[in-house]
């Protein structure tokens, strides 16, 4: 596994390597297709691939939440929770899977081949599992970003399903941000109108958590 930058320059790894695998599941299948029934299939498929935008999009959250994978992983293995603070972390570790699952379909429904947790080596500031307090504020602060990442991305998906889909996982990720803002002595309760960010900012966002 290599470390390297969350946001722009991750995406556009994470995107060569979709590229790269996708490419030799493309050459061994291509030959298969060619001349077949199912080719016509494939071609209707292909008709119904998302536009480059909403896969750019997918690309991000498939990023965004293996970064939330890493940081539940790193939480829970601190032993700084117990308890119903324990399971709530373990209850949103296993949403931010299905958010990973939902964004990996997209783009393997396109034909391309999402980055898993075996390509990317994230690393945090030091002393970020030191403390439960250290824990809740940098769950704070990622939460936040995953959240407005989620709604700026309602507006920004072209695709109808994606814009639900996205909606849905802003209202998961807002019930996780809940937990830490508590801990740290922030809102429970947040704005009645939580701010969207636009994918750009949400990329160069990420990029503040890498060393």
């Amino acid at each position: 596994m290599v470390g390297f930058c969350i946001g722009n320059a991750l995406v556009l790894r994470v995107m060569m390597m979709e590229l790269s695998r996708g490419a030799l599941l493309a050459r061994g299948g291509a030959a298969l297709l060619a001349g077949s029934s199912l080719g016509a299939l494939a071609g209707a498929a292909r008709a119904a691939t998302p536009p480059d935008g909403d896969l750019a999009y997918a690309r991000l959250f498939v990023a965004s939440e293996l970064l939330a994978l890493d940081f539940y992983r790193e939480a829970i293995a601190s032993r700084q929770f117990a308890g119903a603070e324990l399971r709530s972390l373990w209850l949103a570790r296993a949403d931010e899977r299905e958010h990973y699952r939902s964004s990996a379909k997209v783009l393997t429904d396109a034909g391309q081949v999402p980055a898993t947790a075996a390509d990317i080596d994230f690393t945090y500031p030091r002393g970020s599992f030191a403390s439960r307090h250290a824990i809740a504020q940098l769950g704070t602060r990622l939460e936040t970003l995953f959240v407005a990442a989620y709604l700026g991305a309602v507006g920004g998906y072209q695709t109808e399903a994606l814009k639900e889909l996205a909606a849905r996982a802003a209202a998961s990720e807002a019930q996780h941000l809940s937990v830490f803002a508590g801990e740290v002595g922030g809102r429970r309760v947040g704005r009645a109108f939580p701010r969207p960010l636009p994918i750009d900012k949400v990329s160069d966002a990420l990029d503040a958590y890498t060393s």
